[in-house]
């Protein structure tokens, strides 16, 4: 302890306390760079990859809707031979709020 009064009354506290934020700064931006960033460059590859499945299972999705309109159309041309345009739009407007169900 009396090792640092010496210092103190030697140089003076703001050139102790200079030196003292100097080293803290260093020592921040060294535990920074050596840990945290690989790390945040890791969790950014993962996230990456993580939206790029989110957009595939989106177009999946997209295409499997198609694919269950064509299907229900498809299946109300076949039960209603001869059908009006108004009556098969009234139809795949049911079938499409009971699928939403």
């Amino acid at each position: 302890m009396d090792n640092i009064g010496e210092v103190i009354s030697k140089y003076g506290f703001p050139i102790i306390a200079a030196g003292g934020m100097g080293y803290f700064i260093y020592y921040i931006y060294k535990w920074t760079t050596e840990i945290i960033s690989p790390v945040i460059g890791e969790s950014n590859k993962i996230l990456i990859g993580l939206i790029d499945r989110i957009r595939r299972l989106d177009n999946d999705l997209i295409r499997l809707n198609q694919k269950l309109k064509v299907a229900i159309m498809l299946k109300a041309k076949s039960n209603y031979k001869v059908m009006d345009m108004d009556k098969f739009e009234e139809e795949m407007s049911k079938a499409t709020i009971k699928r939403r169900d």
